[in-house]
């Protein structure tokens, strides 16, 4: 052969793996990932997101992994809808939680199908877990990834001024009273030793007929930062969304709670009112990090904002009080990734979701302050969460409480049509409650006003 042959072969061959190239590039599936309808866009978030997408497309030559974040929390509704309505959908949507799922309630694929065919195994999770995700027809909306189980945070110290035993801090574990006797850890038990914990100006508690209910100093218990659902979820979990015949009804139970609440702020004075929990006093609004609150039953994710009680008190973690019908519940707040319906790449993207359930868990866990529905992973995060705080937490009751998560239809971030509308019905319902003139409103006359009012909000979605 000639040389120049030989060159007219080279370029051939050449120009061949140009042409090659990009058609191999080409043959492989994209799946997008969009962030912003929960947590994850801020600086930190996003260098660990994208280390995710790139460590996956260098595991495997098949899909192409593309991220699109939106440019804040605010701004991710309407560019998702953008998307959905332009005919170019995400594949895969999260974090996010079970509320800010739902004001695309319609747009979420059943995982089912492709659990079923791909063998995946849920068994890894706790199975109250995947409860969590499931609809009343048997779809699975979601898998478990980062879970935040409602504990009873305490305060040690006000409990031993008090001369006063801890909250249990395993499940059936009987409460000792001060005389001795052993009583059910519920709501009851948690009232009376919440007004022994209630202290006004003059060591007076919330027992003593000389109790001064406007110079309070320390108080027996809240709810920090919950919404009016998740306080009735607490004390009993129920069902209040008929989705056959579209109505929703106040259950009895959380009649029973309302009141239960009503007399705890206003007449037994163991929970602030609003304008206690606000005031500087009490931590403008994170009265439990102030270090003069007993006991606050709340999500697991609220060691993000206890940072300051550093070197100001020790704390430590009880179980939930059993609920009004005797058994445990524990209400669990919940993010995690979801599939959309419109998705053209269904079985790419869930290749890529276990992925991000499983080996992208511990780049984005740190980064979400995510506590790790798969077992495996949990100890890293309770690692760190023991170097901070690190006087002896005892971390095992997060782990423990999985175990009676609230299931999908009773949680308290349930979906109901027009939810934000909705949802924020009800909390004006609790704004009354706890605000000035809360304990004049009578509860079941309010409770009839919002039923009705929150059903024209779902009949004129």
């Amino acid at each position: 052969m000639s040389k120049k042959s030989l060159l007219v072969v080279l370029l051939i061959g050449v120009l061949a793996t140009l042409v090659v190239a990009p058609a191999a590039a080409q043959d492989k599936v994209q799946v997008t990932w969009f962030v912003g309808l929960g947590t994850g866009t801020n600086e930190q978030q996003i260098e660990a997101e994208n280390q995710v997408v790139a460590d996956f497309n260098a595991s495997q030559d098949e899909i192409e992994l593309v991220i699109n974040i939106a440019a804040s929390n605010e701004t991710a509704p309407d560019l998702f809808s953008t998307l959905v309505a332009g005919g170019t959908p995400p594949d895969i949507v999260g974090p996010v939680g079970v509320g800010g799922s739902n004001q695309f309630a319609d747009q979420w694929l059943d995982l089912q199908p492709l659990v079923d065919a791909t063998g995946y195994d849920l068994s890894v999770y706790d199975p109250a877990l995947v409860e969590l995700y499931k609809t009343a027809d048997g779809e699975l909306l979601g898998i478990p990834f980062a879970v935040f189980p409602s504990i009873t945070y305490y305060n040690p110290g006000l409990f031993d001024e008090a001369g006063l035993n801890y909250p249990p801090q395993a499940f059936d574990e009987m409460y000792v009273m001060p005389d001795g006797t052993e009583v059910e850890w519920n709501y009851e038990t948690a009232a009376e030793i919440a007004k022994i914990l209630t202290v006004d100006a003059n060591g007076n508690d919330a027992t003593s007929a000389d109790f001064d209910p406007s110079a309070i100093e320390q108080f027996g218990l809240n709810f920090q930062w919950a919404r009016m659902r998740l306080m009735w979820t607490d004390i009993q979990p129920e069902d209040w969304y008929d989705e056959a015949a579209n109505k929703v009804s106040i259950p009895e139970s959380w009649r029973t709670a309302t009141q239960w609440l009503q007399d705890a702020v206003w007449k037994d004075h163991f929970i602030p009112n609003t304008t206690y929990d606000s005031s500087e006093a009490f931590g403008s609004g994170n009265a439990y990090q102030s270090g003069k609150l007993a006991m606050a039953i709340t999500p697991l994710w609220y060691t993000c904002c206890l940072g300051e009680s550093v070197g100001k008190f020790e704390w430590d973690f009880g179980v939930v009080p059993k609920s009004l019908d005797g058994e445990y519940h524990v209400a669990t707040d919940a993010d995690t990734f979801r599939l959309t319906k419109s998705g053209t790449n269904q079985e790419a993207a869930f290749t890529v979701l276990q992925y991000l359930l499983n080996e992208a868990v511990p780049v984005l866990a740190p980064t979400y302050g995510a506590f790790p529905a798969r077992p495996e992973y949990q100890q890293d995060w309770i690692d760190t969460k023991a170097a901070q705080f690190d006087w002896g937490v005892n971390w095992q009751v997060a782990v423990d409480s999985l175990a009676y998560n609230v299931p999908g239809n009773m949680h308290h971030e349930s979906n109901v049509p027009n939810y934000g509308k909705a949802t924020d019905r009800v909390f004006a319902f609790q704004t009354a409650l706890f605000g000035d003139g809360g304990g004049d409103l009578d509860v079941n006359a309010e409770l009839d006003k919002l039923e009705t009012e929150v059903q024209a909000i779902i009949d004129g979605s």
